[in-house]
């Protein structure tokens, strides 16, 4: 075979990329017209569709380069001269950060993430980008100095749909309203600008205007949120301007929005400037571009360990019987790492937790799953690796750790946010209200994971976490299902209290009479459980979910409550 060139291959990742691109795009373009004609199966299936698009194309890319050359007989200077004849050819480029995560991605598949260098992939980015250089580009701009509702109807305007309103002057008096409920006069005189992104936000059954009121102080950043009605018209659910309300709409736990643009960096860009709490990666991942939200994860992670120098260490809570999990205290990510051999309760293999974990990933995680992202090969400096974390691993994970004189390598890994484990905030948090919220929202999200047609599995409260701003999430994935994968049952009714021993039971039976006793270990909490969330504890109630389920009902799961939205705010009809 002759001599590559390293030029021909560079065109061949970046063509590869761009095929991928423009695959991703066509898949998110077409979101607009599955939700005008509300056709929720196909959007359940695109966003499953649009995960698999990177490792398929990745996965052509690779098979190119392998007819082209002998990858592993190149020396170092082909790899060097591969990267710079890459970066030649995205001067200019509108995707340019997104390419340099698929060439990176190309290098990883070949090498088996075994080498990571700078000289022959972008472990940094090979440039900065400067918010503002196609801002024109992305946003729309209205002017706000005149009357409140002839901006609003302008916006209306704007973002048109091929379906009627179901009462389009009710939902301007609802916008108008809530902004004098919510800001005073001075505040709306000082309203100068509205700038929204030109990309509608496609997310489940909704689409989102998102954007900002621009004022000589501080923006106002909000989201107007547009559904149908059980007619299938158009209205305006509701207008969300408070950043916490912002911050949870792009939470860890949803599903990736749905956004087209040839020009994702000043959209995060822009999303940053509403968003200041929010790290780049979260806002590429939320947008979809997880492969590359993943890479500045990355990035992120070795810039706070150069920043940092307390060390790895088992993650507080209850040791898990399929995970080892480590964090390191200074940042707000978990590691969890499969362990080599699960406890006897556990009859699942390591296969098994893996198929679980991607089954979260391509289903909708309803705010209630916590998004997980694959590694292999990950490294950390040995010297940061506490002792007793690096005994532990070695003893239950030994098959996922390689040595070397300054790395602790983990073949494999998932990296998770970090969340107070339920269980831990049960315990320590005295205020009565707080807890009885908390239990409350378990109940919540027991019954919306259900909504999203999965099952799932281990419900003991120390596979939950609790966030900063009181959500309750799930993160223990080795148990979930399909909804129509277990089989509900009712208690046998006896006096004999050995009669479930001698009652025959199959591997799919599920009994929820018991749930009370395992979700929640305290007494009170059983009871505060039971007396919200009566529910959970009937086998009709899942069977009712799972008949649902089958007859391809998809639930709405709001990511705002119920009471912020308009008509649950200001009363009236639906239509």
């Amino acid at each position: 075979m002759p001599s590559p060139s390293a030029s021909k291959i560079a065109y061949q990742i970046l063509k590869g990329f761009e095929k991928s691109f423009r695959w991703y795009s066509r898949i998110t373009s077409a979101a607009r017209e599955r939700f005008e004609q509300a056709d929720w199966r196909a959007v359940q299936t695109a966003a499953r569709e649009r995960i698999a698009i990177y490792d398929q194309s990745l996965a052509e890319v690779v098979a190119e380069i392998y007819q082209s050359c002998h990858p592993h007989k190149q020396d170092q200077d082909f790899w060097r001269s591969l990267k710079q004849h890459y970066l030649k050819q995205l001067d200019h480029h509108g995707q340019f950060e997104l390419a340099e995560t698929f060439f990176n991605s190309v290098i990883g598949r070949l090498f088996r993430h075994q080498k990571i260098d700078d000289d022959m992939m972008f472990v940094l980015p090979s440039r900065c980008y400067l918010p503002g250089q196609v801002r024109a580009s992305v946003i729309n701009s209205f002017d706000a100095r005149g009357r409140i509702r002839d901006t609003l109807e302008a916006i209306l305007d704007r973002y048109s749909f091929r379906i009627p309103y179901a009462n389009l002057e009710r939902d301007l008096q609802h916008l108008e309203r809530y902004l004098r409920d919510s800001f005073s006069r001075e505040q709306l005189a000082s309203i100068n600008k509205v700038e929204i992104l030109q990309s509608v936000f496609y997310r489940n059954k909704a689409a989102y205007l998102i954007g900002r009121m621009c004022t000589e102080g501080n923006p106002i950043p909000f989201v107007m949120a547009l559904m149908h009605n059980k007619q299938g018209q158009l209205v305006v659910d509701t207008l969300l301007t408070e950043r916490r309300d912002l911050s949870v709409l792009f939470g860890f736990a949803r599903s990736y929005f749905m956004v087209d643009t040839q020009h994702p960096a000043e959209v995060v860009a822009f999303l940053q400037e509403l968003l200041p709490n929010k790290k780049h990666f979260e806002l590429y991942i939320s947008l979809g571009y997880y492969k590359h939200g993943k890479t500045v994860f990355y990035r992120n992670f070795l810039q706070h360990l150069q920043h940092s120098d307390d060390l790895f260490e088992a993650a507080p809570g209850i040791k898990g019987l399929v995970m080892a999990v480590f964090h390191l205290p200074t940042y707000g990510v978990v590691f969890k790492v499969i362990k080599d051999e699960f406890a006897e309760s556990k009859k699942i293999t390591r296969q098994h937790v893996k198929d679980c974990y991607r089954l979260v990933k391509m289903s909708d995680r309803v705010g209630r799953m916590a998004d997980t992202h694959e590694y292999v090969n990950f490294r950390l400096p040995r010297t940061r690796v506490s002792q007793a974390l690096l005994d532990e691993l070695l003893d239950v994970a030994n098959s996922s750790i390689e040595l070397t004189d300054t790395e602790v390598i983990i073949k494999h890994l998932y990296i998770e946010r970090k969340m107070t484990p339920l269980n831990i905030y049960l315990d320590t948090e005295t205020d009565p209200q707080k807890v009885a919220e908390a239990i409350e929202d378990l109940g919540q999200c027991i019954k919306q994971i259900a909504a999203a047609n999965i099952f799932p599995g281990d419900m003991l409260h120390k596979n939950f976490g609790i966030t900063r701003h009181g959500r309750v999430i799930f993160y223990d994935y080795d148990e979930v299902c399909y909804m129509h994968q277990r089989n509900f049952r009712a208690l046998p009714k006896s006096d004999d209290p050995y009669a479930l021993d001698t009652l025959s039971v199959a591997p799919d039976d599920v009994f929820p009479e018991q749930f009370e006793h395992f979700i929640v270990g305290k007494r009170h909490l059983k009871a505060l459980l039971k007396q919200k969330h009566p529910e959970l504890m009937d086998p009709a109630w899942w069977r009712t979910i799972q008949h649902e389920m089958a007859g391809g009902l998809i639930k709405d799961v709001l990511p705002y409550p119920q009471q912020q939205r308009f008509k649950s705010r200001y009363g009236g009809k639906e239509g």
